[in-house]
Parts: C-alpha cells; structure tokens; sequence
C-alpha cells in the first residue's frame, strides 16, 4: 500500500473507536481516504466526545447492525477480537469485502513509509512513541505516528483525542504489538526494544518475535538493563546497536538521576535532562527515544531539548485532579511491570495508596494471576488498599476460570490488604469514602475508555463529599 492511492479509497472499521483502530482512521481520513466505521461503544453511548471527533474528522458512523457495509470496493478493518457473527462482519462477508486486521493495515502504512520507526517490547512502547513524536515534530521531520494513546504535546480543543499525527515527513513511527504476534508483519528501519517481560506470551515466544523484529533493522536502540533485551542485542553486529541504561555499561547512560512528584531529571552526556514525567522507568524510556531520534539523524541538543518539552500520554500516570489533598491518577498499568512501575513511582513519595485495579479480560487474569499477585503483595505498603472490581467486559463470549475474587484471595492469602467489589462504581466509592488528606488514588487498567472518566468522577466526588463535611 503505498501513500499516493490511499486517496479515493473506501474502508470501514468494525470498532473505530477502539485505541489502535482510532489513529489509523485518522491517518487515512487525513491522507484522503473516504473512511466509515461502528463500534459497540457508540451504539452504548459510550465516551460521545470521541466519537464527535472522529465525526469531525470526515469519518462516517454507523450503528453496528450491517448498515454502514454497502459495497464491496470497502475494505474492512476488525481486530481477531470481533466475533463472525457480528453483523457487519456478516454483511462484510455477504459482499465479499476485503478483510485487513488492524496491524495488517498499520503494517501496511509502516512498511510503504519512507523512514519506518518501530517501538516494541512488553511496556513502555506508547510513552516512547510519543517521546519520539515530540523529538521529530521539534526537530522540524514532520512525522506521522501511530500511537495507542492521547500525546498531551498534540492535544488541543480541536484534536481532544491525538493519538494521531498526520505529517509530510519521511518517519512514520508506530508502536508495534506482540501481544497478537503481529510484530512479524513490521519492516523497520529503525528499531527500539525497550524491554522483554511476561504478559500475553510466554518469555520463550517473545523473544523470537523480538530477535526478529530487532534484526530486520538497520539500527537497534535496546534497553540494555533488561537481561533478555540485552541477550538479544549481543545476536546483532555492533555497529547496528545502541543500548541504552541506567547503570553498568551503556551506549546511552542516564547518571545523577533525581525523582520528583511528578518529573525526573537526569545527566546524560554531561547535559542536564528533566523530563516532565515521573519515574526511572521514564528515565529509560526518554533514553530510547532520544536513541531512536539519534539514528534517525536528529542533533543530540534538539533531542535533549524536545525531551524536556514532552509533557505524557492521557493514561500514562495522569494527574486527573486533587481535592482536599488527595491527588486523584489514572494510569494504564495492567500487567505486572506496568504497575510495579507505578507503584514504585508513587512510594518515592510519602502518602498512602488506595488503588482501584479492573482487569483488562478474563484472559490475561489467569495468564498473569501469579505475576499479578507478587506484584501487587510486593508493591503496596502494609497501611495501602487494593480493591478490584470485576474484569472489564464489552460483550461476545469469555471464560471465566480465573476471577478478581480470586486475585484478592491470593492477595490476602499472601499478607496483602484487598477487597473485590464486584460493581466499579461502588468500588470507587469505598475508595472516595476511605481517602484521607495526603492520600493518593489510582484508577489502574486497559482496554475500558471510560476509565478516565471513571478518574474525573472520583475528583468530583472528593469535592462533594469534602463540601458536605465541612457545611
């Protein structure tokens, strides 16, 4: 597929509104394509302003009932997560549309670009993305980038959901995923690894995907802190690599690393970084996509200087609000490194943890359930609270072998202080009603787009409740 007949041509996507399905529509509406699409979440009336913008932006919405599927010169765009019997993917099939997957077309798009940036590993990937976005849009490369979340640095009144960027530039950076294994379809020129962890594949099955993924690039920028990451590097010629880390050798070194509530500084190169997020694990991240801005022949000095401009991802320990001194953030940890990287973030710093954790699927709780626990008992402090509703559920058929019920016994088994509130919206109020001042909540998890509205509730819940005890 290449730039130049994307104009003119008809798509629809079977659940648009979906975090990886949202910024290609964008891309395409942008370079001309004429773009349609449903998703249970309109037909629920679910997150409306998301849907308002995608309407904005010229694409044309469906209820998810086969209507919008009229021809077959429309090429339609579903993840593996979308049943047959779905009656778009029914008409689809009546027509003889053609069929992509979403990575099958981000893939697509990737592949025909000039400079094809790729962001892998099992965290970290849409932080690094939008660093990288920063770092090239500053350094004037005009890049298009393909991320799973909002990048605040492109937000605007009229953008509220950017997690797109459209340019006329040679890059096209893009997170890739090895959840689905779909990193395989992925041709970078650049490549980022930023680390290798247990989440939806075992240790085994990642590391062939990465040391593939790796070794199609003419340049590798790895995270040499991580051993498995490291031991791929060391399959690749030298001159092909830069590693990057926060301690013994590396390519890229961060030194003299300081942690603030809600930033990190560090020296690198005898320059002084501070990066508006918070964090040593951002400290890897900034270095990774400083790496990969270095091979992509961007100035050290304009990269340092755009990673200091870089202001975080909507999800990505994202201050919602504060009131009467309980700072409210929502955060997209889900899997094991992903929150133990919060957690530590946050017990840099005095207060108590009150998190709410809803699971991202009844799958990945029986995948992760060990994980998860060690996590969790190893994370919290003795006087924090965990509490876990039921797993996020938007419909089609599921197993139910492993439950939040389960994960909270564990947790208790193992010393820890849990609750399952089954319903999340008493879950939060148990929260609100137990927070003291100085206290921190967090809204942890994935794939549920209400979740931050879930976070800005609980600010405004705080206010009331603050209002009616001190009337």
């Amino acid at each position: 597929m290449q730039d130049g007949n994307i104009a003119g041509q008809r798509f629809f996507f079977v659940g648009v509104g979906g975090s990886g399905m949202m910024p290609l529509a964008m891309i395409l509406a942008a370079r001309g394509a004429i773009v349609a699409g449903s998703d249970r979440g309109l037909d629920q009336g679910r997150v409306p302003a998301k849907f308002a913008d995608l309407a904005a932006k010229g694409v044309q919405l469906f209820p998810q009932d086969g209507s919008g599927i009229v021809s077959p010169d429309q090429t339609v765009v579903a993840s593996a997560a979308v049943e047959a019997t779905v009656a778009d993917i029914v008409a689809a099939d009546r027509l003889g549309c053609p069929r992509m997957s979403r990575a099958e077309l981000n893939a697509a798009l990737f592949n025909a670009s000039r400079l094809p940036i790729g962001v892998a590993g099992t965290s970290g990937k849409s932080t690094v993305t939008g660093m990288i976005a920063r770092i090239l849009h500053d350094a004037g490369r005009d890049p298009t980038v393909m991320n799973g979340a909002v990048m605040k640095d492109f937000a605007a009144p009229d953008r509220p959901f950017a997690s797109a960027l459209v340019g006329e530039g040679d890059p096209y950076v893009s997170e890739v995923d090895e959840s689905d294994g779909s990193i395989a379809l992925y041709q970078p020129r650049i490549a980022v690894l930023n680390n290798v962890s247990l989440d939806h594949k075992s240790l085994e099955e990642l590391n062939v995907l990465f040391a593939d993924f790796i070794g199609k690039a003419a340049h590798a920028i790895v995270n040499a802190d991580n051993p498995d990451a490291a031991a791929l590097a060391m399959q690749l010629p030298r001159d092909r690599v830069t590693t990057f880390g926060l301690g013994g050798a590396a390519d890229l070194l961060a030194t003299e690393i300081s942690e603030e509530p809600f930033a990190v500084s560090f020296t690198l190169r005898d320059a002084r970084v501070r990066v508006q997020v918070p964090g040593r694990h951002n400290v890897a991240n900034a270095l990774a996509a400083i790496g990969a801005a270095l091979a992509a022949g961007v100035p050290f000095d304009t990269a340092v200087q755009a990673i200091g401009a870089y202001t975080g991802l909507k999800r990505r320990f994202d201050l919602v609000g504060t009131a009467n001194h309980v700072a409210v953030i929502d955060d997209f940890g889900h899997n094991p490194d992903k929150i133990a990287a919060t957690l530590a973030t946050l017990h840099a710093f005095p207060g108590r943890l009150l998190v709410l954790f809803q699971p991202h699927g009844y799958g990945p709780l029986k995948t992760m359930r060990r994980e998860l626990v060690e996590t969790f008992v190893q994370g919290l402090a003795p006087d924090d609270l965990l509490v876990l509703p039921d797993p996020v559920y938007q419909g089609g058929t599921v197993t139910r072998e492993v439950t939040s019920a389960d994960i909270v016994a564990d947790v208790a088994i193992a010393g820890g202080t849990a609750r399952h509130i089954p319903e999340r919206a008493a879950a939060a109020a148990h929260l609100v009603a137990s927070a003291k001042p100085g206290d921190r909540i967090v809204i942890m998890g994935a794939r549920d787009d209400t979740l931050p509205l879930l976070a800005a509730d609980m600010v405004a819940q705080l206010g009331a409740r603050d209002n009616v005890a001190s009337s």
